[in-house]
């Protein structure tokens, strides 16, 4: 008797389980039929359990049959990603970073100070995902990210924050909108009318749906879009009002008849950070995407901050 299982065992009841035939199965993984239904009592009785049941019309998974074909799946296919990764290597790319980043972050700043990095680093790959703050907090203490940008400046366990940007999150409405009558509105008294927010994957839209709900109020989404550009095109078409960082909305003023409004939430005005594991040693090209960043912050804060524009 077998006194281990190895790929081959994995991707034969992977196939089974498509083809409920063994024979077919055999013939997928390059088996003999023999081979295979050898394969497949050895595994049974290295598990202590049967794995298919078996009738003339051919074979179906038992509940373990199941479980093992579940992380069969899983294993192959991350055996297939250490292969892309492995190939990536070979073909000169010596590193991956791994980014989280709130929505604003992802929107609003990451891009651009990721266009510079790369130019400059044609041998490493971005893995780049839009996570909420406490998630991308999650992943970079759980070791799944390894740099993050968040909204968060503490908690983690074992993660350090450094100070990033300032994010100031504003209401946007047409000129002509009964709230484009004053200057400044609190969230509550926004929560009256219909929203155009970001999608539902988007980390920005959960934020607000939990500020509503903080209120006790839900959110009157009207439609959700994909980015702050058809956001305020459909604000300024009245569809709507909404609710963006204040660096994209500055940049549509200019050209639709939007107002935007200080929100007077505590929540609106918030520090980003970026965080890494405080005990893990980057790799030189990751702690190298970190000074950028750290750059990028010195040098926003040297700059005087615009008025915001109301009009």
């Amino acid at each position: 008797m077998a006194s281990h299982f190895d790929l081959t065992d994995m991707q034969l009841l992977v196939n089974v389980a498509s083809a409920l035939s063994l024979t077919k199965a055999a013939e997928q993984t390059f088996l003999s039929l023999p081979a295979a239904s050898n394969r497949v009592k050895n595994l049974e009785g290295y598990l202590g359990t049967a794995l298919l049941y078996r009738t003339s019309q051919g074979v179906t998974l038992t509940p373990a049959g199941e479980a093992f074909v579940r992380h069969a799946r899983i294993v192959l296919h991350q055996l297939q990603h250490l292969r892309g990764d492995i190939q990536e290597y070979a073909r000169g790319v010596k590193g991956r970073v791994r980014v989280y980043a709130n929505t604003t972050a992802m929107n609003e700043f990451v891009p651009a100070a990721l266009e510079r990095y790369l130019v400059d680093h044609p041998d490493v790959n971005i893995e780049l995902r839009e996570r909420l703050s406490y998630q991308v907090v999650k992943a970079v203490a759980e070791g799944a990210a390894d740099i993050g940008i968040t909204a968060q400046g503490s908690g983690g366990a074992g993660v350090r924050f450094l100070p990033y940007r300032t994010d100031r999150l504003v209401l946007v409405a047409h000129r002509d909108h009964p709230l484009a009558k004053q200057n400044a509105h609190s969230f509550a008294s926004a929560l009256d009318y219909d929203f155009v927010s970001l999608a539902e994957s988007s980390a920005i839209h959960s934020f607000l749906l939990t500020a509503a709900e903080d209120n006790g109020r839900f959110l009157r989404l009207r439609v959700e879009v994909s980015n702050f550009e058809t956001s305020c095109r459909l604000i300024a078409a009245q569809v709507g009002i909404g609710v963006i960082p204040e660096t994209a909305a500055r940049r549509y003023v200019q050209t639709l008849p939007l107002k935007i409004m200080y929100l007077t939430d505590g929540w609106a005005l918030r520090q980003l950070h970026i965080c890494i594991q405080e005990a893990a040693e980057l790799p030189v090209f990751s702690q190298e995407l970190v000074d950028l960043l750290v750059r990028d912050s010195a040098s926003e804060a040297c700059q005087d901050a615009p008025d915001l524009q109301i009009g």
